[in-house]
């Protein structure tokens, strides 16, 4: 299993360790953890970017090779066959049929193989094991990591376990369940879900897909940053708006710009912007408290609804040592985000996604937004992951009669 071009480096206390097993977190930071708190020790995975640089790197040698050299496999030929990645990035000039003062860009990913942003994560989870011979891997989800994993199995002949809350939305737990994974809801949160996939884990060895526990899962969410260089004309963003719920996705980003810094084929990070619902802003309302305090979610964007944000500590470094921003936004700014981006755009996303979209608009509102600048909201999931999210903001008209009168009255 030695993978030497890699090592893990904890970060909390910078213990490093070497890539010659399976790891999730800092063994020495184990008993600083208790089950009520964000762990502390997450791993974070660190490539030999010294050697990388005398090896005359560039961003084009590269993708020659797929990012084989800044991801945690031997080979791309153990990636899922199916097209994760490489999304599209739509301009936006208009809204509301107002011109936007600077250039505006929607990342679509809903459009990976299961809907959601999700599936980058999974992929490399889901390679990895596959080098490894691993055949049984789990997950803990509010539903998108989930069927995420189920079709990245599905897809490589291997058996999902998906531990869900019960109340999580059917079209996601349908998905899970098409794909011919093993469902196991829970009479609790997601984060009882999270906490039962690791006693599984101890328990029956079963390889652990969870987001800030298993440290490749940012591996794969990093890709993102290299698609938005390249699609931006080898150029970085000047703002980026991202949903957050435990901050793995936000940490990915920001891991995928910063491999391409150390690599000196970027020269700055861009100003990245943490978006929260604000009935469930357990992240970012503790970024600069010396304890942390927990406030039960209750928001309408499930898949940002997270009571203990696992990643809370690597985010949290980034963040500081980046500068980057942080922002809350109610439910109703969410699903009017939604609705906006819908009409203007045609892009119907789920409301984790649209919280991205309701973060830019509270910056457009405040003109904290320079003129030609070059900003990036990233839409990380469908919506019709979860209709009953919206179902209150539509009203769907009563049937008439097939005649030309009748519709003549309806369309005046």
């Amino acid at each position: 299993m030695t993978n030497n071009k890699f090592k893990y480096q904890c970060t909390n206390c910078n213990t490093e360790y070497t890539s010659d097993k399976v790891l999730y977190l800092c063994e020495a930071c184990k008993k600083l953890n208790t089950s009520i708190l964000p762990p502390k020790g997450v791993l974070k995975v660190v490539y030999n970017y010294a050697e990388l640089l005398k090896d005359g790197i560039t961003y084009d040698s590269l993708k020659q090779n797929s990012f084989i050299q800044l991801l945690p496999l031997k080979s791309s030929s153990s990636l899922p066959n199916l097209k994760v990645g490489n999304t599209p990035l739509y301009k936006i000039n208009k809204l509301n049929n107002n011109e936007l003062a600077f250039n505006l860009y929607l990342k679509d990913d809903s459009q990976n193989p299961t809907y959601s942003f999700k599936d980058r994560a999974s992929s490399i989870v889901s390679a990895f094991a596959k080098e490894n011979k691993i055949s049984t891997i789990v997950a803990a989800s509010t539903g998108n990591a989930g069927s995420s994993l189920a079709g990245i199995c599905a897809s490589q002949q291997q058996n999902a376990i998906i531990i869900v809350p019960e109340k999580a939305p059917i079209a996601k737990l349908t998905q899970i369940l098409m794909y011919g994974a093993k469902i196991v809801p829970v009479a609790g949160t997601y984060d009882d879900a999270f906490d039962l996939s690791m006693m599984a884990t101890n328990e029956f060895g079963w390889y652990n897909r969870n987001t800030a526990f298993n440290p490749f899962t940012i591996e794969g969410k990093k890709t993102v940053s290299f698609e938005l260089f390249e699609q931006l004309n080898f150029d970085i963003p000047d703002i980026i708006f991202v949903p957050v719920g435990d901050g793995a996705i936000i940490s990915g980003v920001y891991k995928g710009f910063e491999d391409l810094l150390k690599l000196k084929i970027i020269k700055k990070m861009p100003i990245i912007v943490a978006v929260q619902a604000e009935k469930s802003n357990n992240l970012i309302r503790n970024i600069k408290n010396s304890s942390f305090q927990i406030v039960e979610s209750d928001t309408i964007a499930d898949s940002i609804s997270v009571n203990i944000p696992r990643n809370f500590y690597m985010t949290r470094n980034f963040i500081v040592q980046y500068n980057g921003e942080i922002l809350n936004v109610t439910d109703d700014e969410i699903l009017s985000a939604s609705a906006t981006l819908s009409k203007n755009t045609g892009l119907f996303v789920e409301p984790a996604a649209a919280a991205a979209f309701a973060g830019m608009l509270a910056y457009k509102n405040k003109n904290k937004i320079p003129a030609h600048s070059k900003v990036v909201v990233l839409l990380t999931g469908s919506g019709l992951k979860d209709l009953k999210a919206v179902r209150n903001t539509i009203t769907m008209p009563k049937a008439i009669s097939p005649t030309i009168s009748e519709l003549r009255n309806i369309t005046k």
